[in-house]
């Protein structure tokens, strides 16, 4: 259970990885305006907004990989916390923005948390 946990943990890292890269680099791009619907001036418009988010997803990001090669009981708090990081901003963006955040990500953090939760 260990491993599956931490493949889960990885993979959500991951995906939070791609959120940054998407929001801070991609947004007036092919990709940012595919997943956005957003035409060029819209876009552009968001831009900073967009990369702000993607900061807060690298933070994510880093305290998963931070949780993932620390100790425990270190390296489960951390994972812990920020996956419940993960699970009420995606929780909260998919209730607020859009549901399919609640897919993309708070589904992602749930299974992951339950894994961490369940491997000691």
């Amino acid at each position: 259970m260990e491993t599956l946990a931490n493949v889960l943990v990885g993979l959500v890292a991951a995906l939070h990885a791609y959120f940054l890269v998407l929001e801070m680099f991609l947004w007036e791009r092919k990709p940012g305006r595919q997943l956005t619907g957003f035409d060029a001036a819209m876009a552009r418009s968001t831009a900073p907004l967009a990369a702000n988010q993607g900061l807060y997803n690298g933070f994510l990001a880093a305290g998963l990989i931070w949780g993932l090669i620390s100790e425990n009981p270190t390296g489960f708090r951390v994972q812990v916390f920020f996956l419940a990081c993960v699970l009420i901003a995606g929780l909260y963006g998919g209730l607020t923005t859009n549901r399919r955040i609640l897919v993309a990500q708070a589904a992602p953090g749930a299974l992951a948390l339950a894994a961490v939760a369940l491997a000691p």
